[in-house]
């Protein structure tokens, strides 16, 4: 362990002091694999390691520097990295019980654990997904298959309406593919109104479930947002529970960032009513910090859960064999990596305590951002508690803006258009980060608005 921890502590310290955004082209990164991997013979793996490290170093975003303020890539924890070691070199394969029963159950003690702090029951079923795509895709087979009994036999032609899903633009696009691998079409998605912190609009979703069931749809589904991504927005979740049970509709509450801060004393509270969802989405991968992909899945209905992925066949266990339910019966995938290994390493390690100490860190850091941006004149157009500020100024070329701090190697952010206006959107993703980081940001930020303002 000690190596590893010199190792890891050697490579963040590299990657403080180095460049945030690589300056690589398509063709030079081509030619240098062309030149050096064809493959005819064998190449000494310790020379190939440490050329794919210098790749990694030179020609990617790094993430995990105390500077990047992007999209929810965070920096890892060192229990996540000895994680993805130990699965890889014991390979355990999660599909069945009998086959990993160690790993099922680590996984299982794990999301039972968060499953209770999102006030779920404890006969809920939950799993690790490869992300929040695949979690968001199991929610809707699932809400399909409680809401219409013959889907999973028959298909979507069996249906005497059409299938409708209620969401605001602000929510994952992700959804857009989920609409066109399950059948459903793009076309389903009901777009709901925002009001003006861009939170779902809860008449407007009133208004359309009631217009379309008027004009011969089947609406099954409203999908709540806890922390969007453009602007971290979170849904009205408690009225959308109360909502939804009058209605008669499954209501799924994509937590994929911003379910993270159930663990805070601090946070929590914006998180209310998320405990009525019949599904969750949550990354570990995001908020957790913990390393690429963990996403996991919840559900409060077992039974639905069970019917929508059973599966029987012959050269795995059969159900009276089983001592307890097979992965591969209840979820998307069938090969299962050991991703839980992970979030519980990092979990063991910090401590509730510890893990919440971290969120709390990065959103006072979003405070000192969103503080330091209003006092020295920058115009802050987004509303929400968690680490996600999106700004601007009168005059603010964004584009050109964004380009110099990547070329000056400042500081990594992104654009985000707001209403139809462009904006500049930092997210503090790194436990790393520290206040100095972000006032040494803000005040370069000055000095080159001042300049592009001069010219």
């Amino acid at each position: 362990m000690n190596a590893i921890e010199e190792d890891f502590a050697e490579l963040q310290e590299v990657i403080q002091q180095g460049p945030i955004y690589p300056n690589g082209t398509p063709e030079e990164i081509r030619a240098h694999l062309a030149s050096h991997y064809d493959f005819r013979g064998q190449k000494d793996l310790a020379e190939t390691v440490a050329d794919v490290e210098r790749m990694l170093r030179t020609w990617q975003v790094q993430v995990t520097h105390p500077r990047y303020f992007g999209l929810f890539n965070p920096s890892v924890t060192l229990a996540s990295v000895v994680a993805d070691t130990l699965v890889a070199m014991y390979n355990p394969q999660l599909a069945n019980w009998r086959t990993s029963p160690a790993g099922n159950e680590i996984e299982r003690h794990t999301l039972g654990w968060l499953a209770a702090k999102f006030g779920l029951p404890a006969q809920s079923r939950a799993t690790f997904t490869s992300g929040g795509t695949e979690a968001n895709l199991s929610a809707v087979t699932v809400a399909l298959t409680n809401a219409f009994p013959g889907y999973g036999e028959d298909g979507l032609r069996s249906l005497a309406a059409e299938p409708t899903i209620y969401l605001t633009e602000e929510a994952h696009h992700g959804f857009n593919k989920i609409a066109h691998l399950t059948g459903l079409g793009r076309k389903a998605l009901r777009m709901v109104a925002v009001d003006g912190d861009l939170k779902m609009d809860m008449a407007d979703l009133e208004r359309r479930v009631a217009e379309d069931r008027r004009s011969g749809f089947a609406p099954f589904m409203v999908v709540g947002t806890a922390g969007t991504t453009a602007t971290g927005a979170i849904d009205p979740l408690k009225e959308l529970g109360r909502f939804c049970q009058r209605a008669g509709l499954w209501f799924h509450a994509d937590a994929a960032w911003g379910g993270a801060a159930i663990l805070s004393p601090e946070l929590r509270h914006h998180l209310a009513g998320i405990e009525s969802a019949d599904s969750i989405t949550c990354d570990a991968h995001k908020w957790f910090s913990v390393s690429m992909g963990c996403g996991m899945f919840f559900c409060r209905h077992p039974d639905r859960v069970a019917e929508a992925f059973r599966s029987q066949v012959s050269y795995m266990p059969d159900k009276e064999s089983r001592p307890v339910f097979d992965p591969y019966t209840t979820s998307m995938q069938w090969s299962r990596r050991f991703i839980g290994l992970k979030l519980f390493l990092s979990l063991a390690q910090n401590g509730e305590s510890g893990q919440a100490a971290m969120i709390e860190h990065q959103t006072r850091m979003g405070h000192v951002l969103r503080e330091s941006l209003i006092a020295s004149g920058w115009r802050i157009v987004n509303r929400t508690p968690l680490p996600l500020v999106c700004f601007t100024r009168d005059g603010l070329d964004v584009r050109r803006f964004l380009a110099s701090l990547r070329e000056e190697q400042i500081v990594w952010m992104s654009e985000v258009p707001i209403q139809g206006r462009p904006a500049v959107r930092a997210c503090i993703t790194s436990y790393r980060t520290t206040e100095s980081d972000v006032l040494s940001v803000v005040e370069e930020m000055n000095r080159l608005a001042a300049q592009h303002a001069a010219h």
